[in-house]
């Protein structure tokens, strides 16, 4: 009875791993998400801003009119929150869309970087 109990238990682990995708097929799903770099001269991209946590803002980009990225808080931070600033926001959208016209994919952003655009202190 023991050994069926764990025969059943191994067989149920072994089918929910096969069905875990890899660190690579994840991977590939997110680059994949972003146009390729030779597809960025044709791509028109856009930013909006939204309203998030804490009376903040952040950003959505659009690939011609489709979301492409919803940021809801400030990359590389940890938190919730976003930008106190819609012109924080605008600028690392700005700063986000010119990495992607670059072909960064996908187009981080360090805290550094967000220094130097004067989104964060």
């Amino acid at each position: 009875m023991r050994k069926k109990n764990y025969c059943r238990s191994y067989i149920i682990i072994i089918s929910l791993l096969m069905n875990v995708p890899t660190l690579a097929q994840k991977i590939d799903t997110i680059v994949n998400r972003f146009p390729s770099a030779t597809q960025q001269s044709s791509t028109k991209l856009t930013y909006k801003i939204i309203d998030v946590a804490s009376n903040t803002f952040c950003y959505d980009i659009y690939s011609n009119g489709k979301l492409l990225i919803h940021q809801t808080n400030i990359p590389g931070l940890n938190g919730n929150e976003g930008f106190k600033t819609k012109e924080g926001a605008k600028r690392v959208a700005e700063f986000v869309i010119s990495k992607l016209k670059k072909g960064e994919i996908p187009p981080t952003v360090s805290i550094v970087e967000l220094k130097k655009l004067k989104a964060i202190r």
